[in-house]
């Protein structure tokens, strides 16, 4: 196969590259189960986070799914509502904590290495020390169920004096507590392996603007990650510490505060925010020019927002308690810092479509997830604009609005980005294109789904339904919105049901991938699918953000030999 020059030749060199023996191997293929117990290879390491992260993202759905039945109807009982209670805490949690932050943790372990010519993360035994954490932290929050007294109930922010013993007696709160530690210390041990490694690994000639956008993303999330998660340890530390040690840092009655907790707490909660939207986005950088056939619009304003989103996520926490009682000059400098962020955001989205627009767009399923991405990204966007203003926030604060405002950035965003890397890494990772037919159907599935379950949550919202409620006596608009937005639910879940088929029935009859299925420019399409242990027979020199488009130049000049 054509490769890339050396480190240790001249940019004209050629060397080749050794093929995989078998481009169609499946993970029960690559090796015994012990073997990835044990394994230190970052794509293995990659798959495992990825497939935990699936299991939990269906366990987090099916919860989801019950909740809305619960509100399906008014005064409904299909649980109690010490039972909704737990399940509206589980549900935040899987998805934030075991879901969206190591899903994308997993695609980082597989594809940076690959993607800026390494053979292994800086340090492979943190690496898998962090997936068993994060898998550890997992086991614990789902075990809480079976503690004395259920699971926790005071939501996945936990606030106090919810949160505090008196009125969370059980060990479910410290179960939790003890989970967020495990998974907050996994994700700042990968942290810290994505910074060196993106920082000492890269291939010779690969300087940071020639740095593919999925990799600057990482970066930037990485940072986010060490800034934000180590200060949200401290504060549950400090909530453990007034629960079981008889200190009162968020007991208002003993001279403590509760709206420190929302202050520590928030200041990671917002950078969190774009710790799972940050990476969706330089997804979205690599899929998008790939089937308009173009080179991205504007790299270096793609690259440069990306950093100022992770500053400027630092700035804007406060947005989430404008209704607390804070002093009109912070909720003004909040409120206009909060409209700020939406400008390198909205960089991002001009350029995306820039990229696309005169180029010869193919609409594969990978490419209709990326633009369904940009769609329903944007009206959450959208909504978070009227949220930024505080005289509004007042009026909706904790009511349905600010729910769909949050799923259409967060699980809009990332899970339609999330589905458009699969589509289009799957081959690379498993060596088998997953089927075009049922992708497509589970675009539309999940399309349509997500736009009936929180489009109307809105206007549920502007008719002033409060948000953590278990049951509600309204009928009419009420009754009737939430009926739709629970069908919307159920239409996602078969989404996802058709891409569990899709997986399982490619790993048997999955049509083979070569090693550039897509005519891609960046380096992990340079070696075989899927990848040896080694990825790279040797080094490769890197001219440009786009190696392998030079290397079909020069295979086009004759310079390079197959």
């Amino acid at each position: 196969m054509p490769c890339l020059p050396t480190s240790s030749a001249s940019p004209g060199a050629a060397v080749a590259v050794r093929v995989a023996p078998d481009p169609a191997s499946t993970i029960v293929s690559r090796g015994r189960f012990s073997s990835w117990l044990a394994t230190v290879d970052h794509k293995r390491i990659g798959i495992m986070y990825i497939l935990t992260s699936l299991f939990f993202f269906v366990a987090g759905g099916i919860i989801a799914l019950l909740m809305r039945s619960q509100l399906a109807r008014p005064n409904e009982h299909v649980f109690t509502r010490d039972t909704y209670d737990q399940m509206f805490t589980m549900h935040g949690t899987t998805m934030i904590f075991l879901v969206v932050v190591p899903v994308f943790a997993g695609l980082a372990n597989y594809l940076v290495p690959l993607m800026i010519g390494a053979r292994d993360m800086a340090f492979p035994r943190l690496n898998a020390l962090s997936y068993w954490f994060y898998l550890l932290g997992g086991i614990v929050l789902y075990a809480s169920w079976f503690s004395g007294g259920g699971a926790a109930r005071a939501g996945w922010y936990s606030y106090p004096p919810l949160s505090e013993h008196a009125f969370e007696p059980g060990k479910g709160q410290d179960l939790w507590i003890l989970a967020i530690h495990l998974t907050t210390i996994s994700s700042i041990l990968g942290a810290i392996n994505f910074i060196v490694t993106i920082h000492n690994l890269r291939a010779p000639g690969m300087s940071w603007m020639r740095l593919p956008l999925f990799v600057w993303s990482i970066y930037v999330y990485s940072v986010l990650i060490l800034i934000a998660l180590t200060e949200l340890a401290g504060a549950l530390t400090l909530l453990l510490l007034d629960r079981k040690a008889g200190t009162h840092f968020f007991l208002p009655s003993k001279g403590g505060s509760a709206v420190l907790y929302q202050h520590m707490f928030w200041f990671f909660g917002h950078p969190e925010v774009y710790i799972m939207v940050l990476p969706a986005f330089g997804i979205l950088s690599e899929v998008i020019p790939v089937f308009s056939r173009k080179p991205i619009f504007g790299y270096k304003a793609i690259a440069f927002s990306t950093v100022a989103i992770g500053f400027y996520s630092m700035l804007v926490w406060a947005h989430h308690m404008f209704s607390v009682g804070l002093p009109t000059g912070l909720n003004i400098f909040f409120m206009l810092s909060s409209m700020t962020i939406a400008v390198p955001t909205g960089i991002k989205i001009f350029n995306w479509i820039a990229t696309t627009w005169r180029g010869n767009v193919i609409l594969d399923t990978a490419m209709l997830f990326a633009l369904g991405a940009v769609g329903v990204f944007t009206i959450g966007g959208l909504s978070g604009i009227f949220l930024a203003a505080f005289p509004f926030d007042w009026q909706v604060t904790d009511t349905y609005f600010v729910v769909a405002h949050m799923h259409y950035v967060l699980f809009g965003g990332s899970a339609f980005a999330l589905f458009a890397a699969f589509y289009y890494w799957w081959p690379k990772m498993f060596g088998r294109f997953l089927d075009e037919r049922l992708g497509k159907v589970n675009f539309w599935l999940y399309f349509i789904g997500i736009n009936l379950t929180f489009f109307p949550q809105h206007f549920l919202g502007l008719l002033g339904m409060p948000r953590r409620v278990w049951t509600y006596n309204h009928h009419g608009w009420w009754a009737a919105w939430n009926l739709v937005s629970t069908i919307g639910a159920f239409v996602m879940a078969f989404g996802t049901l058709v891409f569990l088929i899709n997986v399982v029935r490619t790993t048997r009859v999955g049509r083979r991938a070569g090693h550039d299925p897509w005519v891609a420019d960046t380096l992990e399409w340079y070696t075989t699918s899927p990848p040896p242990a080694y990825n790279f027979d040797k080094v490769p020199y890197v001219t440009s953000a786009r190696p392998l488009r030079d290397l079909r130049r020069r295979l086009q000049e004759g310079s390079v030999h197959a």
